[in-house]
């Protein structure tokens, strides 16, 4: 689930970058530091969109950096258990397969797949169902749900299923129209 949220960090600077465009380098420093990071408590930081505050900077001891509190607003991406994703398949193997839903990435294991489901080996490994109807596949999309999570300071991991009602492949690149 996507969040717009108001974060805070001490962005330090170095005094070659002050003067007119101050404001400015501030705020590149800090979209390059904190977009696309992880954080445990909020998840994906996916973009800065704006700036609500700049502190008075404090210049470090010992050092010629400043440091200034800049509070700003971000959107955030935080999955949750339960939740349903599309994710593109990014690896199969015979114990189940990974896919990415944005920068996130999700273990679906062969227990928790369709029970029709079997694993077929070769040069394209993927899972078919009996009929040859349905196959999950390398760049195939998959609608799974989360149902566990691991949150660490730096790293979200997510297992997730597709052996419910709605739950399957969307698109399977390898079909023929």
């Amino acid at each position: 689930m996507f969040f717009h949220i108001v974060l805070e960090r001490n962005m330090q600077l170095h005094p070659r970058f002050f003067g007119q465009n101050l404001r400015e380098n501030l705020v590149s420093k800090l979209v390059k530091d904190v977009e696309g990071t992880i954080s445990g408590r909020h998840g994906f930081v996916v973009a800065v969109t704006g700036i609500e505050s700049i502190g008075k900077g404090h210049i470090r001891d010992g050092t010629s950096f400043v440091t200034f509190p800049v509070k700003y607003q971000c959107v955030v991406f935080r999955p949750f258990k339960g939740e349903i994703l599309e994710a593109v398949v990014t690896s199969v193997m015979q114990h189940g397969f990974f896919a990415e839903a944005g920068p996130l990435t999700i273990f679906v294991s062969n227990r928790r797949l369709p029970d029709d489901m079997e694993y077929q080996a070769g040069d394209m490994p993927h899972y078919t169902a009996p009929d040859g109807s349905v196959k999950i596949q390398k760049d195939c999309e998959v609608r799974l749900k989360i149902f566990g999570i691991r949150v660490d300071a730096t790293e979200i991991s997510c297992v997730g299923c597709m052996d419910e009602n709605f739950l399957g492949i969307i698109n399977d690149p390898g079909a023929v129209a």
